[in-house]
């Protein structure tokens, strides 16, 4: 390896102060550190030209937004979460050193992760594009009534949602508002698209999982009012009556490397207060009594 980023979450001095101790750490075992802050998702920091991996020191809600910026550059990122754990940020700050220690030694696994890209279209044209890792969310504002959210997939014709809003979500957002919308939670390696319509008008209208190759369209019906497109609950841009949103996925994938402590079941038992108890391990060579 030759070189590290370390990118801190903008105005939280612990996540400073870890990242400066990490970089000085980095640069002891001869690797070239570069130490900047998260800034506002329109800028995009430059990276020195030889960087193995990034690591991300903040919450799940600053590793969306570098993800965002640098997941095209196939450039690894590793997520420190300086608080409680995180879905995304895997590793806690006592788990720091170790943890590069088994990176720099090459004993951390890499998964890819889907990444979408949402697309607004006004009259035909071209008005608005992000990629998002986690869900692109349709939702009406405070006092909107209903909306009609007519939905293709590959230029089909699927139904037309009476609901507050869709969300189109990545499994990496299945554990985000997907989950609070009552929608699956989908393994995070999964190559899949999920539509889930938020409070629909007909309870028939049921979550859909949906192959990677799909492109969703969606177009508002001509009496929306005070419409909001959000991209990974971070950025986004106001929708009119009439426009369409294509999303489909975008020709990257995120690669995350994962911690070496703990599984993807486990973290959902400590984020979600699964079982403390242990089952029986029914595929240890013994069944039930």
């Amino acid at each position: 390896m030759k070189g590290v980023a370390i990118i801190s979450k903008k105005a939280q001095p612990d996540a400073w102060d870890a990242g400066r101790a990490l970089a000085a750490w980095f640069e002891a075992r001869g690797l070239e550190a570069s130490h900047v802050m998260n800034e506002p998702d329109s800028l995009e920091l430059p990276l020195p030209p030889e960087v193995d991996f990034i690591v991300v020191m903040g919450g799940d809600g600053t590793l969306l937004s570098v993800a965002r910026r640098y997941a095209k550059k196939g450039v690894p990122l590793l997520g420190v979460n300086v608080g409680g754990l995180g879905f995304l940020t895997e590793v806690s700050l006592s788990e720091l050193y170790p943890t590069m220690e088994q990176v720099l030694a090459g004993q951390c696994e890499v998964e890819e992760r889907l990444i979408l890209h949402a697309a607004i279209y006004r009259q035909g044209r071209f008005l608005f594009g992000e990629n998002v890792l986690n869900d692109a969310v349709i939702n009406k504002g405070a006092l909107a009534r209903i909306i009609e959210l007519t939905t293709w997939i590959d230029g089909e014709y699927l139904t037309t949602y009476r609901a507050d809003g869709l969300i189109i979500s990545t499994p990496t957002g299945s554990t985000a508002y997907t989950m609070s919308a009552g929608g699956p939670i989908v393994y995070p390696t999964l190559r899949h698209v999920i539509l889930l319509p938020i409070c629909p008008h007909t309870l028939s209208n049921r979550p859909i999982i949906l192959p990677e190759t799909v492109t969703v369209a969606v177009t508002l019906d001509k009496k929306a009012e005070d419409v909001y497109l959000t991209l990974d609950g971070q950025v986004g841009a106001a929708m009119q009556a009439g426009d369409r949103l294509e999303v489909k996925c975008a020709p990257h994938h995120l690669n995350l490397i994962k911690s070496p402590r703990r599984s993807h079941f486990e973290i959902l038992r400590a984020k979600l207060g699964w079982g403390e108890v242990p089952a029986p391990n029914f595929f240890a060579g013994k069944g039930p009594a």
